[in-house]
């Protein structure tokens, strides 16, 4: 029998698979039947912006070669992210540190080749993005899960990175983190940086919904420490999914190491969505609507989620989840939601794709669609729970 690899034993991506039994119940139903809501995945329901799109269609029309680009991305790029720091954060970055990739997902296996060693321990607070430990488990590494609850608002503290033994040799936090919707505020940020780089610990900061926060100030973990990494993406303030472009920010000692990996393993990111993406951050007008729309749609949920008996919801400081408790529902969220899409023709994702001890307790509702959908779910769910 031929050996099959531990890479292909990783687990599914939850979400990916309710999408396609989402799909599934779309393509099934009668004329008459109402249309399935997404509320199951972090996808923009909006376009990339048109001065984005307009940039790429100008691209095409050129007759210029859009071939491959440095492993770390177009120069243009790179200069236009570092000014997107100074204007952000504050923060003068240099370009050489400017890594382009495949957007955050080609990000991660880059940033952890280059930062440890197989069988290296890196901890994460739980719930957390699932492909974080997919990943890592698929590279020969170990996630190291810390158990975090909404009295930290699901987020780590440096009280539970002390406490930690094994002492790992990464950290990932995220903020606004996925599924929670929580922020590390920016003097718990810079502690938790603080205390990596005094013991040895490679901090990566995913970053990637930054842009997307409704009242604590957001704050980057490059601001804070030279040796953290840095990810982030046009995913999801630029709302460009499917054109597969992030970014990195890279410490000193790990932009070579980096560049070398992206060399063999991507050769760069596509041309064309770099060209876009560069266009797409002079578009703050436009963007700044949609974050007014996901702002109103998160209030209206926060209202009327309660009064159909999804009374227990994470803070939602940034981006677009809430993330349900509903322990006295149900003990099992895969059931729940699948319950929820037959019945009510809502999608959303079970707990247990973000956190594998406790997630049957709870469900994640993304609110990144349109207000006429937010409304109509809360009315449907409303029924539902009557």
């Amino acid at each position: 029998m031929l050996k099959v690899g531990r890479g292909a034993h990783a687990p599914p991506f939850i979400v990916m698979d309710v999408i396609s039994a989402a799909n599934a119940q779309d393509a099934r139903r009668a004329s008459a039947d109402p249309r399935v809501l997404r509320m199951e995945v972090g996808q923009p329901s909006t376009p990339a912006p048109a001065g984005a799109i307009a940039a790429a269609q100008a691209a095409l029309r050129s007759g210029a070669p859009l071939g491959y680009t440095e492993a770390f991305g177009l120069p243009s790029l790179r200069a236009r992210i570092a000014r997107h720091y100074r204007d952000r954060y504050g923060l003068e970055v240099p370009v050489s540190r400017i890594a382009v990739t495949v957007g955050a997902s080609g990000a991660f296996p880059l940033a952890f080749l280059s930062a440890f060693d197989p069988g290296d321990r890196v901890a994460m607070a739980a719930p957390f993005y699932p492909p974080y430990v997919n990943i890592l488990e698929a590279l020969g590494f170990v996630p190291q899960i810390i158990e975090a609850g909404a009295e930290t608002r699901f987020q780590p503290t440096v009280a539970m990175l002390e406490r930690l033994d094994p002492r790992p040799a990464g950290l990932i936090v995220a903020s606004p983190c996925n599924p929670a919707g929580t922020m590390l505020h920016a003097d718990e940020l810079a502690a938790i940086a603080a205390w990596c780089h005094a013991n040895g610990v490679r901090l990566i900061s995913d970053e990637i919904y930054h842009g997307l926060t409704y009242g604590p100030e957001q704050a980057t973990a490059a601001a804070s420490s030279d040796s953290a990494i840095v990810v982030n993406s046009f995913s999801k303030y630029w709302s460009m999914t499917g054109w597969r472009i992030g970014w990195l920010l890279l410490p000193e000692d790990l932009t070579r190491p980096v560049e070398r990996l992206a060399q063999n393993l991507f050769i760069s990111a596509p041309h064309i969505a770099q060209v876009t993406a560069e266009a797409a951050m002079d578009c703050d007008g436009e963007l700044q609507a949609n974050i007014a729309r996901y702002r109103r749609n998160r209030a209206l949920l926060l209202e009327r989620l309660p009064r159909a008996g999804f009374d227990r919801l994470s803070p939602a400081e940034g981006a677009f989840y809430l993330y349900a408790d509903v322990g006295h529902m149900t003990n099992d969220s895969t059931a729940f939601c699948a319950a929820m899409l037959a019945e009510t023709g809502i999608a959303a994702t079970p707990g247990v794709d973000f956190d594998r001890t406790r997630g049957s307790r709870f469900v994640r509702f993304s609110y990144c669609g349109s207000e006429a959908d937010m409304a109509e779910a809360a009315d449907r769910l409303a029924h539902w729970r009557r």
